[in-house]
């Protein structure tokens, strides 16, 4: 636990507005460690916080702060349909160490099947299109519904792993899905990653240590190459600076995303 944390006022006034919360918690965010970080938006969010774990050397990280504190953190991971066996292995060591079972959530199988039948087995590398239909049915929509009646939503996203995210802090007010966006390694490297999850002895992904330095789906991931970005290896047969299934969107891909929503509604 960060040291500073007993000291520091950790919540706003009990009536402030997501702004002010926001406000508050950036504020302090610098003078805290990952474990009074996530204190303090514990602490500031009176409703439902929702950790969404990949189970990614980030998440991992934070997994461990959350668990080892035993703070009131609700984990969900987004089960595709198409993960690595090592992310199901690590996914499995994770629940026995720190005994837990993290809730999954999957996509509805109507979707899949509608997907399947228009897209076939790989069609989303027919095009980005075809990619981000993919993507929506089997993590936007999940993800909705694991964030459903959630207040706060944490996540493992850093500033410097791709210019998409550079602009990322410690909070932010998340419009489109109307809760505070936490991301408590916001001004973490990987080396400070790596470093953490040594220190703490937390299970993480073999495939980390095979130059799997970004995982998500298996058909859509790939080892990188020596001075590639960190997440090169996720949809690489695409032009470069589409590295983002739309969890994490910014203005450029919420027009996409509402006409994918609006075809699926239809």
């Amino acid at each position: 636990m960060s040291p500073s944390a007993s000291v520091l006022r950790l919540d706003p006034a009990p009536d402030a507005d997501p702004a002010a919360v926001v406000a508050h918690l950036n504020a302090i965010a610098g003078t805290l460690d990952l474990f009074g970080r996530l204190k303090a938006a514990r602490a500031a969010l009176p409703g439902k916080l929702t950790f969404t774990t990949s189970f990614g050397l980030e998440d991992q990280a934070i997994a461990h702060a959350i668990l080892s504190q035993h703070l009131d953190v609700d984990l969900v991971t987004l089960d595709t349909g198409r993960l690595f066996q090592e992310t199901h292995d690590v996914w499995a060591a994770t629940e026995q160490r720190y005994g837990v079972r993290i809730r999954a959530v999957a996509p509805e199988a109507s979707a899949v099947a509608a997907l399947l039948a228009e897209q076939g087995a790989n069609g989303f590398r027919n095009s980005v299109a075809a990619r981000q239909a993919c993507c929506h049915v089997r993590k936007v929509l999940p993800l909705k519904a694991a964030l459903n009646g959630a207040q706060g939503w944490v996540t493992g996203l850093r500033a410097d792993q791709s210019a998409h995210r550079a602009a990322v802090e410690f909070a932010s007010i998340d419009s489109e899905r109307g809760l505070i966006k936490i991301n408590p390694l916001y001004d973490w490297t990987r080396d400070h990653a790596v470093a953490f999850t040594r220190e703490h002895a937390v299970p993480v992904n073999e495939l980390h240590g095979r130059g799997f330095l970004s995982i998500g789906c298996a058909p859509c991931t790939r080892a990188i190459q020596p001075g590639e970005p960190e997440r090169a290896g996720r949809w690489w047969w695409e032009d470069e600076g589409k590295t983002e299934c739309g969890l994490h969107a910014n203005p450029l891909h919420l027009a996409a995303r509402a006409k994918l929503t609006e075809t699926h509604n239809a």
